[in-house]
């Protein structure tokens, strides 16, 4: 008779699974527009939207977190895991908008670089969040997570390049402090898929 009190059986994993696929499609979107220069009001507003679906996502699982007695992996974990996946297409809707904002028309390569970068690692968290459904490969889970960290390292070393360049290239004083904006959101994008791999990397191994 209990049972009947109790929430219906929450998917935790399809939280992480559509939040990850969201965030492809938001760096995709943020790939095309930094290919192009063109439209980039347009895929500033659909990223803008890609955004606001992970928030609701994300409401949804924190929400269900505190109806859900039994979870399926530690209840920290959780939180923390769709916590950072959020912060993800939080800060390439920043990029965006300022880009937009900024009336930028003529994109770097550095910025075509680390969006390149940053979409790639987004692929890379959404099969991640796929394969923690089962566990059935963890060796195969934890490589992902490696590729990340390693995607991550690269995205610092193309920032540093773009920072530097800036500076020695850029004339324009209020340039050099829009771009070199932009550039910082995209890394910290990134690094936070690699926050997101360290704790898949975490649980993985806790359930090993």
């Amino acid at each position: 008779m209990f049972g009947r009190f109790l929430p219906k059986e929450t998917s935790f994993f399809d939280f992480f699974e559509q939040h990850a696929a969201l965030t492809v499609d938001g760096t995709k979107e943020f790939l095309s527009l930094v290919a192009s220069g063109a439209n980039i009001e347009a895929k500033a507003r659909r990223i803008a939207d890609i955004e606001h679906e992970t928030d609701v996502i994300t409401h949804r699982c924190v929400e269900a977190l505190h109806k859900t007695f039994i979870t399926p992996i530690d209840r920290d974990n959780i939180h923390r895991l769709i916590t950072r996946m959020d912060d993800i297409m939080d800060f390439v809707e920043a990029a965006a908008e300022r880009i937009a904002l900024y009336e930028l028309t003529v994109m770097t390569a550095e910025v075509r670089d680390l969006a390149d970068v940053l979409h790639r690692a987004a692929g890379e968290v959404e099969a991640a969040c796929k394969s923690l459904r089962n566990l059935k490969d963890p060796q195969s889970i934890l490589k992902r997570c490696i590729d990340i960290n390693r995607l991550e390292n690269e995205g610092d070393a193309i920032l540093r390049r773009a920072v530097a360049k800036l500076f020695k290239e850029e004339k324009d004083p209020i340039q050099v402090i829009k771009w070199k904006e932009i550039y910082e959101n995209l890394e910290s994008a990134t690094d936070r898929c690699e926050d997101v791999a360290n704790i898949i990397e975490g649980v993985v191994l806790e359930h090993a």
